[in-house]
């Protein structure tokens, strides 16, 4: 299946069917997709909380009791639901996990190469900290780039997935203590095998025409 057939292939998936389970080999391709997404100076910023059991899946369904009820089944009857954080900080020790992890991994062919990779990193988190003041943000946007790339990876493995942001972080963030831990919940996805009734499943996928969303120059 080419890129484009899984790109018009994937669906957010409105009703999944609770006896159907995400294989566990499957399920580790998945954390593969999770940890190798691409972020702006490889800077990694997120964390994720994976509930398969049904005891972890009604600690996340916590988060859409009162508003948000309509999100309540499709985290109960997913086969796994995957609640993605992002750090709210980075600190220079945490910057040199990261290098030594690289340099460990072999991405340095010579120590000049470290330390460039090094200044570059320290570079933009200080303009976003310092400068833009929006580190945070640009944090969160990293994690917003992995949770894209996994969509589109869990497609590509046969699995249906719906990213969701309605339900209450703030329910979610006392639930897993996620302030304490430095981090801020940004989204959760459900994930598992589509039911036969789910009426979104064989709608036509709609988009704006090219014209309107590029320009070739």
């Amino acid at each position: 299946m080419s890129i484009i057939d899984v790109a018009m292939k994937r669906y957010s998936t409105k009703s999944f069917d609770p006896t159907k389970t995400i294989s566990d080999d499957v399920v580790e391709k998945l954390k593969q997709l999770l940890r190798y997404s691409p972020s702006s100076v490889n800077i990694q910023p997120w964390y994720f909380i994976i509930a398969q059991s049904s005891d972890a899946k009604q600690r996340m369904a916590k988060s859409t009791a009162a508003n948000y009820a309509f999100n309540t089944p499709k985290i109960l009857d997913a086969s796994h639901v995957i609640l993605f954080c992002s750090k709210t900080n980075v600190d220079t020790a945490y910057m040199n996990k990261i290098l030594e992890q690289e340099a460990f991994d072999g991405r340095y062919a010579l120590d000049e190469h470290k330390t460039m990779m090094a200044g570059a990193r320290d570079f933009f988190v200080n303009y976003h900290r310092n400068t833009q003041k929006d580190l945070s943000q640009w944090l969160k946007n990293q994690t917003f780039i992995n949770l894209g790339s996994f969509l589109m990876g869990a497609a590509a493995l046969g699995v249906d997935a719906v990213p969701m942001e309605g339900m209450d972080f703030a329910i979610l963030d006392r639930e897993f203590t996620l302030t304490e831990q430095g981090l801020e919940p940004i989204a959760m996805v459900a994930l598992g095998y589509r039911a036969v009734d789910d009426f979104n499943a064989e709608l036509t996928k709609s988009r704006l025409p090219e014209k309107e969303v590029m320009t070739v120059i």
